[in-house]
């Protein structure tokens, strides 16, 4: 027997169809929809976007994307306007002991680590 994946249940924050767009407009696929939560995929990297909303909860969750280039993926956030259509804040791209990362926090407050 093996583990086979790891598909973490991400808050919405107080609009979920705001942050269905959002997850949409940065590249993820609606692999399916069950009403109030939704699974989400892109190149095999899969997450449920749920409806829910809980500030405290959602600004102490953390979650880390490996991607090839951290400086390609901020230039097509930023190329794509992200951060003003829907009031997200990205970060510089920066140095880490486990790579180069460049964060997001997302509309309900999760941070996102793109590491390449």
């Amino acid at each position: 027997m093996k583990f086979l994946a790891l598909q973490p249940f991400v808050p919405s924050g107080e609009d979920f169809q705001a942050s269905k767009q959002f997850f949409t407009e940065l590249g993820f696929n609606v692999s399916w929809d069950a009403g109030d939560y939704l699974g989400f995929d892109r190149d095999g990297c899969k997450f449920i976007l749920q409806k829910f909303n809980n500030r405290a909860f959602a600004e102490n969750f953390m979650i880390t994307v490996r991607v090839t280039s951290a400086d390609e993926f901020r230039k097509e956030v930023l190329d794509k306007r992200l951060p003003e259509k829907f009031g997200i804040r990205i970060g510089e791209v920066a140095n880490q002991p486990y790579g180069r990362e460049v964060n997001i926090i997302d509309l309900a407050g999760v941070c996102w680590h793109f590491v390449e």
